[in-house]
């Protein structure tokens, strides 16, 4: 039996507390408000053994977004993984994304939607992250739609694709005047829109 190294599972502790604080400022102020010296001062850790688990600013936005994405997967994929496919998921996938950003799993509601505006316009690595989450998140919606058009679930001429663009508006538009407003409601006008498009 391999002994576990005691500081290598010390590194791991903090890396993991130091991620969960660096997603939660993000989904609030952006990706830019992170820095190594806030982090370490926020959580009373040294500046050098904060920076020695990330090595640049860039490394701890991309490793935050990668943090993000895994919160998310659990949050919303993975509730949703048993469901049947096709119809049933599709339902599924944007009631678990509705109730992530509603119990405000980050305090800034959804994450992706916050800082995907701060780097829409940019180029490089962290702008690709982004992009590739949000890709696979409107390619599975989009999947779960051709499922149940392929089996009848949804007319034969619904575009997936369409319908897949629709149900994310609908669901970042809650999203987006809750967090501004303070409100649920716009949770409650989603999930209508959601269900008469579904039945459409």
């Amino acid at each position: 039996m391999t002994k576990v190294d005691g500081r290598v599972e010390r590194g791991n502790r903090t890396r993991r507390t130091v991620l969960r604080r660096a997603v939660d400022i993000a989904s609030v102020e952006g990706l830019e408000a992170l820095s190594v010296g806030r982090l370490a001062g926020e959580l009373e850790l040294s500046k050098s053994g904060v920076f020695a688990l990330f090595g640049s600013k860039q490394e701890l936005q991309l490793a935050t977004v990668r943090e993000a994405s895994r919160i998310f997967v659990a949050e919303v994929l993975e509730p949703a993984s048993g469901s049947a496919d096709g119809l049933v998921r599709l339902r599924d996938l944007c009631e678990g994304w509705l109730g992530y950003s509603e119990r405000r799993v980050f305090p800034g509601g959804c994450f992706f939607y916050g800082v995907m505006a701060e780097f829409d316009a940019r180029e490089g690595a962290v702008h690709d992250a982004l992009a590739e989450a949000q890709r696979a998140w409107l390619t599975e919606l989009e999947r779960c739609a051709e499922q149940a058009t392929a089996g009848g679930e949804l007319g034969a001429d619904s575009d997936p694709a369409q319908l897949a663009f629709e149900l994310v508006a609908l669901m970042e538009t809650a999203n987006a005047m809750s967090v501004l407003h303070g409100e649920t409601a716009p949770y409650a006008r989603a999930r209508r829109g959601i269900a008469a498009r579904l039945r459409g």
